[in-house]
């Protein structure tokens, strides 16, 4: 069964270039509610109930913002109370709600992303574009996790030979230290052995070939497609129609084509949530021709 994680990286990319992108510049709040709904409803798709510190981490800081800005921001006309004063107005604290989704809403949108585009997708993605790019990149994502590993056994080595006391910030800085010199001391050991190993395999020396397990399918075209077909339509229903917050809030008129935008923009965010569905009712199909 493919789902939406199972999509070609370019495709993906594309997708999740549009739906922040819109949310990022849109400053519509129906934008940002819209597109944090849809954020969250990829989010649990892919890690169910297991995250719960991410959703709240979330809400804090969504409080934290809706309430810090009326806080910092005294503009509006319409006074909901004076606190040290400050007027704390209610154009303020809407404004700060407005933020405070978009943010969250972005959050929430690269947390997915980074699941979904795993270490040889982003090789993949950027193998196309620059081959020693993604040669850079795939050494620094093997030997970040190598780097930690190392610090471990050097720090329970030093530890096992006695060069630490307990409770003790003089012995622990220095011994931080130590780790940190035979850190550099290793990195800089395993470049070159690295660079002599790549010089005897001959890399750099003629034609490069690129193998990937990635292949375009129907699915792909058909994701790429409508994440363009409706994001142009979002931003042709949008544009112009503009939220203002000071000195008093003015909602723009709901118009066929407002409608229109906010309608597509809603269809383009549940589009992992229809590939799902859709998956889900091909596979119990086949399932019940067995």
């Amino acid at each position: 069964m493919r789902t939406f994680a199972d999509s070609n990286p370019i495709a993906a990319t594309i997708y999740f270039l549009t739906v922040s992108g819109i949310a990022m510049f849109a400053a519509n709040p129906v934008i940002s509610a819209i597109s944090l709904i849809g954020a969250v409803v990829l989010f649990v798709m892919n890690n169910g109930r297991k995250s719960v510190s991410t959703h709240l981490f979330s809400a804090a800081l969504f409080a934290v913002m809706a309430l810090l800005n009326p806080l910092v921001s005294h503009n509006g006309a319409t006074v909901l109370f004076v606190m040290n004063n400050n007027p704390v107005t209610l154009e303020a604290l809407i404004y700060g709600i407005c933020s405070a989704l978009t943010v969250v809403a972005v959050l929430y949108w690269f947390h997915s992303f980074s699941q979904i585009m795993t270490s040889d997708k982003l090789l993949y993605l950027f193998g196309a574009l620059s081959p020693k790019l993604a040669l850079t990149l795939s050494m620094a994502l093997r030997y970040v996790p190598l780097f930690g590993t190392q610090i471990k056994k050097t720090h329970a080595s030093q530890k096992a030979l006695g060069l630490y006391k307990d409770d003790n910030i003089v012995d622990s800085f220095k011994g931080g230290m130590r780790i940190f010199s035979v850190m550099i001391t290793w990195a800089l050991e395993n470049g070159i052995i690295t660079a002599d190993s790549m010089t005897a395999r001959g890399y750099g020396m003629g034609k490069r070939s690129r193998f990937s397990l990635f292949r375009f399918k129907a699915e792909d075209i058909f994701l790429i497609c409508a994440a363009v077909v409706f994001s142009v339509l979002s931003i042709y229903g949008i544009i112009g129609a503009e939220f203002e917050f000071y000195p008093y809030i003015s909602v723009p008129a709901v118009t066929a084509r407002l409608a229109v935008g906010y309608a597509s923009y809603g269809v383009m965010i549940l589009l992992p949530v229809i590939i799902g569905v859709k998956e889900e009712l091909k596979w119990k199909y086949l399932k019940s021709k067995i």
